[in-house]
């Protein structure tokens, strides 16, 4: 019996990127489908998280994201730039956010197509694996597009005539993510129960074998 978990996630989550790997094997191995659900990230959701928060917080996910993929041998490099344009001085976040907003409704865009956790692994990897300077610029992003099957051109210009549409994907992304019992990400979600983080997807596969999870021929 073929199983299905939703995956919320965030190009701006480095911990969204570092699950991608174990996700993508997930599937290879398991008769499961990985419906993944782009949401905006928390710096975009509520502004003034980073400045209510523990000024240690963004201090230790920067060291925790980095041994993390150390230890797990995953190529990581903080983005440059930063998908979210925000002031890490004063963490303001400004009102104008291009980057992440292309990168969420294309995320969007191929969920509507059923392949969004191909196209999310192939363009996350341009940000984050570190082999690249600029991924806005050039064309890092659509080479990496092409070698996941889409025309990022072609995808930029329909969600530019119709950006609205893409909105509504994400808010309704958004709005299950919350009522899933979760406001993190990565979060994976399975018979309406949440898993947060990407140290917990031995304890989702737990959950799922209890449930008949079964691996391909």
């Amino acid at each position: 019996m073929s199983l299905s978990v939703d995956l919320f996630f965030s190009f701006r989550s480095p911990y969204s990127y570092l699950a991608l790997s174990k996700t993508m094997k997930l599937v290879a191995d398991y008769d499961l489908t990985i419906n993944l659900r782009p949401v905006y990230p928390l710096a975009v959701r509520v502004p003034d998280f980073f400045k209510k928060t523990n000024p240690q917080f963004a201090r230790y996910v920067v060291l925790d994201a980095s041994r993390v993929a150390k230890h797990e041998n995953i190529p990581f490099r903080f983005p440059r730039p930063d998908p979210i344009v925000q002031d890490m001085a004063t963490l303001e976040v400004a009102s104008e956010q291009p980057y992440i907003h292309r990168l969420t409704r294309l995320g969007a865009m191929a969920q509507l197509e059923g392949r969004s956790l191909v196209f999310v692994d192939a363009i996350a990897r341009v940000l984050w694996d570190g082999s690249v300077n600029g991924w806005n610029q050039g064309d890092h992003l659509a080479r990496a597009a092409a070698q996941a099957g889409f025309d990022l051109l072609a995808m930029d210009a329909a969600v530019s005539a119709d950006p609205d549409r893409y909105e509504q994907v994400i808010a309704a992304n958004e709005s299950d993510h919350a009522a899933a019992g979760h406001w993190g990400v990565p979060t994976f979600v399975f018979d309406k129960e949440p898993f947060f983080g990407q140290d917990r997807i031995d304890l989702l596969v737990w959950r799922m074998q209890s449930k008949g999870l079964a691996r391909r021929a």
